[in-house]
């Protein structure tokens, strides 16, 4: 900036580009850093922009993530454009956070650095697990493998993974202690592990792919299993404590127990396809006895709907009866049918109690939540609205409908999530519950995975709906020679 040729100490420049420009008219200029570990590799890059040239290397990128994003036939016929080209941009926004290593970063923004001093940019095993059965479902294999390798070789010898890590798969800063009154206890949610193996599943029951399966079955599946049977209560067949997925209450949790039913039920799954039928059968009957567990212990009966936690007493459970967003996951991981009447009772108090009662609308996490509040007026506002949990009332609604009329109620929760995203398509983890601006950290991965998982699940229960009587196609599978769908 001195105008020096050389500097020595503090070395400061600046960079200045000289452009014609006429009246109302445009020009472009193209900026460049190369990056490398040694000097050699960037006079390489360098050199291989300039023979490129900048133009066509931003062609040639645009052309690959074209081909990338729609790689998969779905047939959106009938679906609103603005939830297809969301869907779409959804995926590639997902890609932009997941390192080539595997690891699926939850956030890439620093919103949270100047008041909690760290940053998003870490792998929760459960945000990745998620984020993965989304990728699944609409049909990306090699990135979601990358993932669970990761998870494999970050596992630990007992079975559990921790709070979070870093993308070169360390240990991540965590505020889970290691001591619990005094007491060695593990800092974990056991739901990360155990949406892992509920995840690898789906994974494999889709793509089949079991030369990839075949190295992770002892090292990660029945490892993480094990530990899930042995991690316990004795008496009531319950886990023992962890923390929630919303890393502040530490118990017994409604969601973490739906979490390990699954997880178990996943590995009893790979143990019966790998020949291991009575190892499989007692994950079965271990997960089995968790399900009556939970339903003789966290079904409040006088309220109708089941509690969110339980702190263990001498008896039994001491519940928390708190309305809780997060109750979803009976459903989301088949430990119920939608139907049942205590999943419809629970569901039905999540409408009720965590809608947010202003022009903005949305769920919230659960009753009088204070994180990151956005003024005080409880009785309309149980907290902010979060996408996620909103989209989840859209899965609900998916699960139960019994015709494609019902199905439909899912479409404006969908459209509610695209109108409150930013200019860019980019969600926010959740918004202000009067104005609509985005809150905490943007993109949130999870948000624009749960976007992607329900629009696919729409999709399935659609084509389950409509099939033709005739011809056996969906009634909205468009016919290639009349370009009408079927029926029409």
């Amino acid at each position: 900036m001195s105008g020096n040729p050389i500097a020595q100490g503090s070395v400061d420049s600046t960079l200045g580009v000289n452009l014609q420009v006429k009246a109302h008219g445009e020009n472009v200029a193209h900026y460049w850093i190369a990056l490398g570990t040694k000097y050699s590799e960037v006079v390489k890059l360098n050199k291989v922009i300039w023979e490129k040239s900048p133009e066509e290397l931003i062609r040639r990128t645009e052309n690959y993530w074209k081909l990338w994003v729609n790689k998969e036939h779905f047939n959106f016929h009938g679906i609103p454009q603005r939830l297809v080209t969301f869907f779409k941009r959804s995926l590639l926004i997902i890609r932009t956070q997941i390192d080539n290593n595997g690891a699926i970063i939850a956030a890439n923004d620093s919103d949270i650095t100047q008041a909690g001093k760290d940053t998003y940019s870490y792998m929760w095993p459960r945000d990745g697990a998620l984020v993965s059965y989304a990728l699944i479902k609409a049909g990306y294999n090699d990135i979601t493998k990358r993932f669970f390798q990761f998870c494999a070789e970050a596992v630990s010898q007992k079975g559990y993974l921790l709070h979070k890590y870093n993308p070169d798969g360390s240990f991540a800063s965590s505020w889970h202690p290691w001591l619990k009154d005094n007491k060695k206890s593990l800092p974990i949610q056991e739901d990360e592990i155990a949406l892992v193996l509920w995840s690898l599943w789906s994974h494999y029951d889709v793509f089949r792919d079991i030369e990839f399966i075949k190295p992770l079955y002892r090292s990660l599946i029945l490892n993480a299993a094990d530990f899930m049977v042995g991690f316990r209560d004795e008496e009531t067949g319950l886990p023992l404590n962890s923390y929630d997925l919303w890393e502040e209450r530490y118990g017994v949790h409604t969601f973490t127990t739906a979490a390990v039913i699954a997880g178990l039920r996943a590995a009893g799954n790979f143990a019966c396809a790998f020949g291991e039928r009575d190892c499989g059968n007692k994950y079965y009957d271990v997960a089995g006895k968790m399900k009556d567990a939970l339903i003789a212990y966290f079904f409040n009966k006088d309220a109708g709907r089941f509690a969110r936690m339980g702190t263990r007493t001498s008896t039994g459970y001491d519940l928390n009866m708190t309305v809780d967003a997060s109750l979803f996951g009976l459903a989301a991981f088949d430990v119920f049918s939608p139907e049942t009447p205590m999943m419809a009772s629970t569901m039905s108090a999540i409408k009720e109690h965590l809608w947010v009662k202003t022009p903005v609308g949305g769920i919230a996490r659960y009753m009088n939540d204070r994180y990151q509040r956005v003024g005080s007026d409880a009785e309309h506002v149980p907290g902010n609205p979060w996408f996620l949990c909103t989209m989840w009332l859209a899965e609900y609604e998916i699960m139960r409908a019994k015709n494609v009329a019902e199905l439909n109620n899912a479409l404006p929760i969908l459209e509610w999530v695209v109108d409150r995203s930013l200019a860019s398509g980019v969600l926010a983890e959740q918004v202000d519950p009067y104005t609509n601006t985005p809150l905490s950290v943007s993109p949130l991965t999870w948000s624009h995975a749960t976007f992607v998982t329900a629009l696919m699940k729409y999709l399935e229960k659609r084509e389950k709906l409509s099939t033709c009587n005739t011809c056996g196609n969906s009634l909205f599978y468009v016919h290639r020679n009349t370009q009408k769908p079927c029926g029409i």
